[in-house]
């Protein structure tokens, strides 16, 4: 999110973005958006975003990529932006099939790569306006929330409120029976009322999918802008139920929200709390009977309102004091804890499942070929899994059984190639997310991460200020926002860069996370696709691969360091910020080099 913003000051867009928030937070509607969408800062700003995303490289229907359009002007790029918009038709859709952990295959669209631009550049003026208008507990698809904001939310309502009855709604095919007509109208009722914009959605809406022609309903999984359209359509539900009890409108006003509550738990009204994510979502009651309520309610209002019918047999009431849900990859459950119920939260069975399959996949392939590529390959799996279930309460529990199931299997594999033991100087990756207390192997030169050893991490509910949107919300990202290292570092081990050495990789990634995958010159958080790693003493010189002769760069910063037309360094600096002190060390590093000091 921080390099974000960065990207919205250089391009001069914070502003615009902050006045279409508040504006929407006052209930104004906006009818002159087209000229914003079409700003040449706004265009750059979409073409940069989508550059630095791993999806460019993936191709349209068209054949083409990122790679076909990165070398374009920026005035290339902007007159093509607004040639193609004025009489917009989208090109088709390539259709993908990824496979799902229960066997099925999941539908992506994926469009061409300018409509991808085009996308970006509509989502980035209508997220704003649309952030403003949704409910605090949706945490799919949002900046800034995850997955564990929506399972800490489930866990205050069972802690905090003794919520533990939940409503499990599954909706059928969501994503594929979206009603377009319903859409442009919610688009229209929460502000966007540009004629000319809702008219090029609904294009978007109508893209011929490849092999399918044009669908009459659903926005396309793998559109840029499908995520925040799916939000739109369901953040009418999340306001309907909010309004039905935790936002419930009365007469008297009330100096404070709890006392609201308790004046009206003595009416009639339905009890219930919404937690969603994406088209996954849970309503915590009471009891069994407002739970009831709330279901068949909540299925009339899918039917009647968003033309959406709920699947019978994956939908359910579940008392979590004897059942466990599921939610997210998560099971929760309420346990008795001397006079209380304390929520309680694991793994599901499918998804144990599904880590012990990939595991051994990764494990075979490390038996076939024990390259550091395989081995790295595999602790970035194992590393992404911990990252996601460490906060659950019985993840230590968990990961062990999972360890123990599959540790004969592992032996057998890899007692040949690699050598079994407490590791003994591992890398900085190692010593930062694991301990020295379980025998492991070592292939390749490189210690296997051990699935069983886990650290569980406390789940904190989201802090409802942190949004871009606001001068208050930046302050308090770049403040108070910690990165997330350990995401990072697994996005960097997935990455193959031909004719480097061994050395150079595992060091590379070590040296990313010995700083914090700060940028040794800026200090600035870098997330993996912005990560150079710089030879202090060039190869030329002499340098090595040595962990001591690396650094960890920003992109820019590292081709500042190595630039020699004067244009190019002062473009750079100029984008770049930077203060006395910085361009000290830069020249530093120049000098190092052998190259002209900056001036």
């Amino acid at each position: 999110m921080q390099t974000n913003l960065r990207y919205w000051e250089y391009y001069n867009m914070t502003d615009t973005f902050t006045d279409l928030y508040e504006k929407s937070k006052e209930g104004k509607s906006f009818d002159r958006l087209y000229d914003i969408i079409t700003s040449r800062e706004n265009i750059l700003l979409a073409f940069r975003t989508i550059k630095s995303n791993k999806g460019s490289k993936t191709e349209g229907t068209d054949g083409k990529t990122i790679e076909d359009i990165k070398s374009m002007k920026d005035e290339e790029i902007v007159n093509e932006v607004r040639r193609i918009l004025k009489n917009y038709q989208p090109k088709k859709v390539r259709r993908v099939f990824i496979p799902k952990p229960n066997g099925d295959k999941r539908p992506l669209g994926i469009p061409s790569i300018i409509d991808r631009i085009i996308q970006q550049c509509f989502k980035q003026v209508l997220e704003p306006i649309a952030e403003a208008k949704f409910y605090n507990h949706s945490y799919g698809f949002r900046p800034l929330r995850s997955t564990h904001h929506a399972i800490a939310r489930t866990q205050h309502l069972i802690n905090r409120a003794n919520l533990h009855y939940v409503v499990d709604i599954d909706i059928k095919g969501f994503f594929d029976n979206i009603n377009h007509t319903r859409l442009i109208k919610q688009l229209w009722n929460i502000g966007i009322q540009d004629r000319q914009v809702l008219k090029i959605i609904s294009k978007m809406l109508k893209a011929e999918i490849e092999g399918e022609g044009v669908p009459n309903k659903g926005t396309p999984q793998g559109g840029i802008l499908s995520p925040l359209l799916s939000n739109i359509v369901l953040n009418d539900l999340d306001q309907w139920i909010a309004g039905q009890w935790e936002n419930f409108k009365t007469e008297y006003k009330y100096a404070h929200n709890g006392k609201k509550i308790r004046a009206i738990k003595k009416t009639n009204l339905k009890e219930g709390y919404i937690v969603r994510y994406a088209d996954d979502f849970k309503i915590m009651c009471r009891d069994w009977k407002t739970a009831q309520k709330w279901y068949h309610a909540v299925r009339l209002y899918l039917k009647d309102r968003l033309k959406l019918d709920i699947s019978p047999e994956k939908s359910q009431i579940v008392n979590l004091r004897k059942r466990k849900s599921e939610f997210l990859g998560f099971t929760i459950w309420a346990e008795k804890k001397k006079k209380k119920h304390v929520a309680q939260t694991g793994v599901i069975d499918k998804k144990k499942q599904e880590i012990k399959q990939k595991y051994k996949e990764y494990v075979k392939r490390i038996r076939n070929s024990p390259t550091v590529q395989n081995v790295r390959l595999f602790n970035s799996f194992v590393l992404g899994v911990h990252n996601y279930f460490k906060k659950s309460t019985t993840v230590n529990i968990e990961f062990s059984r999972i360890a123990y199931a599959l540790s004969k299997f592992t032996y057998n594999r890899l007692k040949q190639i690699g050598k079994y033991e407490i590791p003994k100087e591992p890398s900085e990756v190692y010593k930062k997310f694991y301990r020295n207390s379980y025998r492991t192997h070592k292939v390749a030169g490189i210690y296997l991460f051990p699935i069983a050893d886990i650290k569980t991490s406390n789940n904190m509910n989201f802090s409802q200020e942190l949004t871009p949107y606001t001068i208050e919300g930046r302050a308090k990202i770049h403040k108070g926002l910690k990165p997330d290292v350990a995401y990072e570092i697994n996005r960097l081990m997935q990455f193959n860069i031909p004719d480097r050495t061994t050395e150079y990789m595992d060091n590379r990634i070590s040296r990313y996370s010995m700083k914090n995958g700060k940028c040794e010159i800026t200090g600035v958080f870098l997330p993996a696709e912005l990560v150079h790693c710089h030879h202090y003493k060039p190869v030329s010189l002499g340098g090595t691969d040595e962990f001591r002769n690396l650094r960890i760069l920003r992109k820019e910063i590292h081709m500042l360091i190595h630039a020699t037309r004067q244009d190019t360094i002062q473009g750079l600096i100029n984008y770049l910020q930077i203060t006395d002190g910085q361009l000290k060390k830069i020249n530093q590093y120049r000098k190092v080099c052998n190259l002209e000091l900056i001036g």
